[in-house]
């Protein structure tokens, strides 16, 4: 049996960083916010101490941060002629879990996508023409322009250190000549590069390229945020992907947002409780609430005026296919939308071997980098190279984690006494210069309910159809090479080119960057929600997060994540509440 609680004017489904910002934000206006998480509590005194946080069993191998596979994974295939089987290990990307989500565990590197990179189709069918068949590009129906006030602000929450490289048109020395027009510099200036980067920064300029410092949300000094939260310096211990900080140096929703939400007297966070499905009104105008099970195995009805979907990603998707909300993608008519355009992103690297010289990766942080813009987005031209898109080459000092980390040049062996050898002599002499690639949408790559597996409730998995298009091997073919080149001018001994070659593969980590499936858009014969994030279903249902891309860009997404979810609450405030109903008319 059900119980039913007292409505509330907002529930928000995750607590991650959409969650943080959607509930400090909405309660600020006076609204009445209940934020459930599916994880635990987690806070950084108590979780993140330094005297444990660096355990790499724990964090790295056991995964102690991530969605447990045992109580819920997803299925995956190369494409629909194969069967899909549950991933069993996280290994490509690791979902979140617990108050924070994937804020608490990732690396900090905080880009603003490009203003192509909003209006991707009609930009590349401008220049180049029409786009392949197959190819499910669009438009955001949000424009850089629009979006940049929030990334400003989302930059002063997190501290973002870095150096402008546009301001307000004019082109900065020292920054990102291809970024956006910008209102303000950074909030902090870049954190200290290492050897690595500096031989990296002397090697682009070689070739005519234009390097900047990664912008990075671990501290480059003490600073004070906007909500009165302090952030202290980096102490460039390395473990910051799959960990959380403990000093207080790398921003995330604990050390940005929460503290000051907690104190809220409008605010409830509900912790441990899984969100089985959004609720529909009898005539199907509105979401009603949310049905979730606590820890004890009751099943609860939670009403609310607003349901905000603040979930990962690949979570969103599952959930409204789960409730029945919106026409779920058909990859062979090409109909739907949810679950449609799901995307990934395309990696490969070059790994330099130095004869004498240090690198001591050890002494590096999540966002420590350098990296050149030229030849991503659409910064280059693409003219009768056969794809669009394109990435970022860059030369980071994250780790040299003793477990994870294990670089040996090309030709040792996987194990034994030549390994170890090879391990001793180039551990503190090795680093990398990599590419991370955008994923353009196509047709055959979609999200949808696995006939067959079932979660711990009884409801089916989420499957994941997908797999490297001529696009992405052009790209990745065409870009490579210049990483390669950038390599071997770093003056090391040799360079060891990882590319990427047959299918995408599960199982080895690359990035937690998935997107797509709860598109945004014009219209919604084409799109979930519409151009402030509200479903063109039911309009008191609001969707953040990564799954609002319609493809990816060739950058990290949080930056764009949180942009756009104080756009989404900006809308809510200043015209949803005004007058509550569609912002935008089908």
């Amino acid at each position: 049996m059900t119980r039913e609680l007292p409505g509330v004017d907002v529930v928000l489904v995750g607590f991650g960083w959409t969650g943080a910002i959607f509930a400090e934000k909405l309660t600020a206006a006076g609204l009445d916010v209940l934020a459930l998480e599916r994880g635990p509590w987690r806070d950084t005194a108590k979780d993140f101490a330094t005297t444990f946080a660096q355990d790499e069993l724990r964090y790295y191998w056991r995964h102690g941060m991530f969605q447990e596979t045992s109580q819920s994974t997803l299925t995956f295939r190369n494409n629909s002629a194969q069967t899909a089987l549950p991933m069993r290990h996280w290994g490509s990307f690791l979902p979140g879990n617990g108050v924070g989500g994937a804020g608490v565990h990732w690396n900090g590197q905080t880009y603003r996508f490009l203003p192509s990179d909003f209006v991707a189709r009609s930009h590349n069918e401008e220049r180049y023409g029409r786009l392949p068949e197959g190819m499910t590009v669009q438009d955001y129906g949000v424009t850089y322009e629009e979006l940049e006030p929030h990334f400003d602000y989302f930059e002063k929450i997190c501290g973002i250190c870095g150096k402008a490289g546009n301001l307000g048109g004019s082109t900065v020395e020292g920054g990102n000549p291809f970024e956006g027009p910008r209102s303000d510099e950074y909030p902090n200036p870049p954190m200290e590069m290492t050897f690595s980067q500096d031989r990296f920064a002397a090697a682009a300029r070689e070739l005519g390229l234009s390097p900047f410092p990664v912008p990075s949300a671990n501290m480059s000094r003490a600073y004070v945020n906007p909500l009165g939260l302090q952030l202290a310096p980096c102490t460039y211990c390395g473990f910051c992907e799959k960990y959380g900080c403990g000093n207080y140096s790398k921003s995330s929703p604990q050390t940005t947002i929460i503290p000051v939400l907690m104190q809220r007297e409008n605010f409830t966070l509900r912790t441990e409780t899984e969100v089985l499905s959004i609720e529909t009104a009898a005539d199907g105008s509105r979401a009603s609430g949310v049905t979730y099970v606590d820890t004890s195995g009751e099943t609860v009805f939670q009403p609310a005026e607003i349901v905000v979907m603040c979930a990962y990603p690949l979570e969103n998707t599952r959930l409204m296919l789960l409730s029945g909300i919106g026409t779920p993608y058909d990859p062979r008519s090409g109909e739907g939308v949810v679950g449609k355009n799901y995307c990934y992103q395309v990696m490969s690297s070059a790994t330099v071997f130095f004869e004498e010289e240090f690198t001591n990766g050890f002494v590096g942080a999540g966002a420590l980098g350098m990296t050149v813009d030229d030849y991503n987005g659409d910064n280059f031209d693409h003219s009768k190279l056969g794809f669009i898109g394109g990435g970022y080459i860059a030369c980071h000092t994250t780790n040299a984690r003793p477990i994870e980390s294990h670089p040996v040049p090309e030709g040792v062996p996987g194990w034994g006494s030549e390994w170890k050898r090879a391990m001793r002599e180039n551990f503190l002499k090795t680093t990398t210069v990599g590419v991370h690639g955008a994923s353009m949408a196509h047709r055959s790559n979609y999200l949808d309910l696995d006939p067959t597996y079932t979660d711990a409730h009884g409801r089916p998995l989420l499957r994941m159809t997908y797999d490297f298009t001529l696009n992405d091997r052009r790209l990745t073919d065409h870009i490579t090479p210049i990483a390669e080149e950038i390599a071997r001018g770093m003056g090391g001994r040799e360079v060891k080119v990882n590319a990427l070659n047959g299918s995408y593969d599960s199982t080895p980590y690359q990035t937690t960057h998935n997107t797509g499936g709860t598109i945004m858009g014009s219209s919604p014969a084409d799109s979930v929600v519409n151009r402030y994030c509200q479903s063109w279903d039911l309009p008191n249902l609001f969707v953040a997060g990564a799954g609002l891309f319609p493809q990816n860009a060739g950058y990290n997404p949080t930056g764009t994540v949180g942009a756009l979810a104080y756009w989404a609450a900006e809308a809510i405030t200043e015209q949803y509440m005004r007058q509550p109903g569609p912002l935008v008319q089908a």
